[in-house]
């Protein structure tokens, strides 16, 4: 009768297992490697650079960024975010953050069940206390959202209809 051979393969060379990791990674690396260009090209990975290093340099380099045309529009986008951020209610931001997560985890727990719904089970779901506030909610952000991009375009007329409409909503 025959007997089993022993075999017990060669273990992979540091090289042939950084080879395969790179083949495994590859789309990850060009990611990766476009991000380090766009980085360079806009001087961001030198201040980067200098800054871990506390060398010499940085206050210059931060300055010769600034002044660019990509350091002056971050910048901008800095102060606009900081803005918004200003304006924030922290409890009525606190309050969101949380609906924003129960609602998350709610919407996981239905998919992860597989729960779908019908015509009919989302009319009946209209009835639901729960589902009526949100819904009062998301018409707001709506309607405060519309009504800041009429605002920026200067446009100031109501549609036919819109003061019945806001007075029905309320």
């Amino acid at each position: 009768m025959a007997k089993a051979i022993d075999f017990t393969p060669r273990p992979k060379s540091p090289e042939e297992q950084l080879r395969a990791s790179v083949q495994d990674s590859a789309p990850a690396l060009d990611d990766t490697l476009l991000l380090l260009r766009e980085l360079h090209q806009h001087g961001v990975l030198d201040l980067l650079l200098k800054l871990v290093r506390g060398g010499e340099g940085l206050t210059a380099t931060t300055l010769k960024l600034l002044s660019s045309d990509s350091g002056s529009a971050m910048l901008r986008n800095v102060l606009e975010v900081g803005k918004t951020l200003e304006r924030l209610d922290s409890n009525e931001l606190r309050v969101l953050g949380h609906a924003l997560t129960t609602g998350l985890n709610e919407g996981a727990r239905n998919a992860a069940a597989g729960k779908t719904l019908g015509v009919g089970e989302l009319l009946a779901l209209t009835r639901d206390r729960d589902v009526q506030v949100a819904l009062g909610a998301l018409t707001g952000i709506l309607r405060g959202f519309g009504r800041a991009l009429r605002e920026a375009r200067d446009e100031t007329e109501e549609v036919p209809n819109q003061r019945e409409l806001a007075r029905g909503a309320r």
